[in-house]
């Protein structure tokens, strides 16, 4: 309704089913897009956007849309999902070792960064200095959807995928209080004051974190949920309480959940694949509507007199202040350069620079609306070149590793009357557990394979049955024993039957 015609009508229930509609066609377009990026290696953020754009007052909608605080807000909720959906994939095995550099690289590679890029923006577009820090604080980012939906798709050296990950989970974090921080009406002094605010808030949001994912996993661990449906619901509730209660106590609320969901994902929860196929469609539906409801929010006529400031920023971001962070950060540990180039080139931007772009908006900041324009044209412009390089690049440098087998899947029902664990078994292709026998896996007392189905055929083993990839097992095991078994079932995958002379004990997930 436009204004100055009366008062706004009521929401009736024909209106709500013409909106509920309208949503199921475009949910329906952005699903059968996963696919068609995913045939055509168009990365999946370039469809979502061209859907909202063409929704736009630009476009065959004509949907007038220009309300950037819903947007930030909306843009939050959906990075709370896709940055727990994120820590809940990843592995502590590959994330441990990586730790020390990731951390690293989320700091004081994020700082080497935002001096490069800002440098850059102001001298050669001629943007004032606060704008320009906010510009290379913005772009500075890696995007988490991003990482995460491009690295499970190559297979790298656990190092590598281990690092860029945890930096995505981490490096959101100082960058949004960085963004504030300049957002905020008033000159910034004593930058050393600043850099202790970040530090001081993501210490309080890392611990929130690690303590909520601890509790969280603990209950979810000891007390058994009328119905399995419910344990995907709680881990993600619990997720959000990590963001809530850091945000609340003045620390990082997006770190709190990356590291409250990582804690939960790695601690071998009951009906764990069902939990995270509800996680990574709750991740998918965050992603699509946040990267819609932006390309609402752009005006493409608007964008003519900014596409040169945005590729000249994104070209000394890709090829001068990413690589550079990447080198002072990692030259500690002794990277090989192969790694570096490779983490260089992935530095991958998505919804979350324009996500922040929104909140000098908010804000009021001068020139607020052309930083927004120039962040979403740079986003775009090198998402569709690095994306779909990346692969490409990782042949180039020889760091495909696709010798590593694949994770065993094992789902816990836990068994609260008789005090035991109904564990599933999938035994997925490159396990080593292919042509081991039954009583080769070596059990601990007090659990044991009771079920074996096999092409649609299910029967009783005998201690001399030779597994085969594609099997599932039903193991039956104690409560005291259920993390050995797991522990050791992992081992086997991951080492053969020879796994605990060879070192191989399957403590990590």
């Amino acid at each position: 309704m436009r204004a100055g015609q009366g008062r706004i009508r009521p929401l009736t229930v024909h209106h709500l089913n013409q909106l509920l509609l309208v949503c199921s066609l475009v949910l329906l377009v952005a699903v059968a897009a996963v696919r068609i990026s995913s045939r055509s290696g168009l990365p999946s953020l370039l469809v979502y956007l061209g859907i909202g754009v063409a929704m736009g007052q630009d476009g065959i909608g004509d949907i007038h849309f220009d309300n950037a605080e819903l947007t930030q807000v909306i843009g939050y909720a959906a990075l709370v999902v896709i940055l727990a959906e994120g820590g809940l994939g990843t592995k502590w095995k590959e994330i441990k070792p990586a730790l020390p550099s990731a951390t690293v690289l989320a700091l004081a590679g994020v700082a080497v960064s935002v001096g490069v890029t800002a440098s850059a923006a102001h001298y050669l577009i001629d943007l004032e200095w606060r704008q320009a820090l906010i510009v290379g604080a913005v772009v500075s980012s890696t995007d988490a959807a991003a990482v995460f939906s491009v690295l499970r798709k190559i297979p790298l050296p656990a190092r590598v995928t281990g690092t860029l990950e945890a930096e995505s989970g981490f490096n959101d974090a100082p960058v949004v209080i960085l963004v504030v921080s300049l957002s905020t009406a008033g000159p910034v002094e004593h930058w050393y004051m600043l850099l202790g605010v970040i530090l001081l808030e993501l210490a309080i949001g890392a611990a929130i974190g690690l303590a909520v994912g601890w509790l969280g996993s603990w209950g979810l661990r000891h007390v058994a949920l009328p119905a399995s449906g419910l344990y995907p619901i709680a881990v993600m509730a619990i997720a959000v309480v990590a963001y809530a209660a850091g945000a609340l106590a003045h620390g990082s609320g997006f770190l709190a959940v990356y590291l409250a969901a990582m804690v939960m994902g790695n601690a071998r929860l009951p009906h764990w694949p069902a939990t995270r196929g509800f996680a990574d469609g709750l991740g998918w539906m965050a992603q699509i509507g946040m990267f819609v409801l932006l390309g609402l929010l752009v005006t493409p006529h608007e964008l003519g007199d900014d596409i040169v400031p945005a590729l000249v920023i994104g070209l000394v971001l890709t090829m001068v202040a990413r690589p550079l962070s990447v080198m002072v950060s990692l030259w500690p540990f002794r990277v090989p350069w192969q790694e570096q180039a490779l983490m260089s080139w992935a530095g991958l931007r998505g919804a979350v620079p324009i996500i922040l772009a929104t909140i000098p908006m908010v804000e009021g900041v001068e020139a607020s609306r052309r930083i927004f324009n120039i962040v979403f044209i740079l986003v775009v412009a090198y998402t569709l070149v690095q994306g779909p390089t990346l692969p490409w690049l990782a042949r180039k440098l020889r760091l495909g590793d696709g010798s590593e087998a694949a994770d065993l899947g094992i789902e816990s029902a836990p068994l609260e009357r008789l005090r035991g664990h109904l564990l599933s078994v999938a035994i997925p292709e490159g396990s080593k557990m292919h042509g081991v026998e039954v009583n080769e896996l070596r059990l601990p007392p007090g659990a044991a394979v009771t079920l074996v189905v096999r092409e649609s055929e299910s029967f009783v083993p005998l201690p001399t049955t030779v597994l085969q990839r594609g099997d599932e097992l039903l193991v039956v095991a104690t409560d005291p024993v259920r993390d050995a078994t797991e522990r050791r079932l992992r081992a086997v995958s991951h080492g053969g039957k020879l796994a605990g002379w060879l070192g191989t004990d399957g403590a990590d997930r």
